[in-house]
């Protein structure tokens, strides 16, 4: 196996928009020789605990509200020509994500950190619900198979939060300046979302190494 390790946030449409051409690549591929692994890059490391007023961090980051409806307009394309609907007018909340990397990284203790990112997009952006809220990211720890009565616990204390906050510098460090960033067997960095034939192409390149 190869390991590709994916620096990602849950609220990043760019990440979701990443693994949903990943993902076409892989079922294409299916004797793919990847073992996925997720890390963790906060997109705003800063953001207080409750998080804040969508429409306000937009504004605040982008500047204007029609600045931040441009980009926005072309992420959404990205996101439909990748066969994805994101539900923007549910989103209410931009939380801070540091509990929802926790969640990741104890998902990856029991096998189940593909199915806990995906269900991390999924509840942000197609059902508008706050990932930085305690309550729900246990329901969705206990909807993949998790305990939810650990997660809560686990959330309530300070277990590996300086463990990620580590580990997000560390990437920066590392010249990590935005997600999604694949890296390849620890030496080949891919940034961004890459579309399904660049994926193909790799692990054609990857198998043919493999099996000369």
């Amino acid at each position: 196996m190869i390991k590709l390790d994916i620096l990602s946030d849950p609220i990043c449409p760019w990440c979701m928009i990443g693994k949903a051409r990943l993902d076409r690549a892989l079922e294409a591929r299916p004797e793919h020789p990847f073992e996925i692994e997720w890390h963790p890059f906060q997109l705003n490391p800063d953001m207080p605990a409750e998080g804040m007023d969508r429409r306000a961090y937009l504004e605040g980051k982008f500047g204007s509200k029609a600045q931040a409806a441009e980009v926005y307009a072309r992420i959404d394309e990205a996101a439909r020509e990748s066969g994805i609907e994101i539900d923007w007018a549910s989103i209410a909340r931009t939380p801070n994500t540091l509990d929802a990397h926790r969640l990741i990284h104890w998902a990856g203790l029991e096998g189940r950190q593909t199915a806990i990112v995906s269900m991390l997009f999924k509840a942000y952006f197609k059902e508008g619900r706050d990932i930085g809220d305690r309550d729900t990211l246990a329901d969705i720890a206990d909807s993949a198979g998790l305990d939810a009565a650990m997660i809560r616990r686990l959330l309530a204390s300070d277990a590996d939060v300086e463990d990620i906050r580590t580990r997000d510098a560390n990437a920066r460090e590392r010249g990590v300046t935005g997600v999604p960033t694949f890296i390849v067997a620890n030496q080949h960095v891919v940034p961004g979302a890459q579309p399904p034939q660049l994926w193909e192409q790799l692990i054609d390149e990857v198998m043919a190494q493999l099996n000369p």
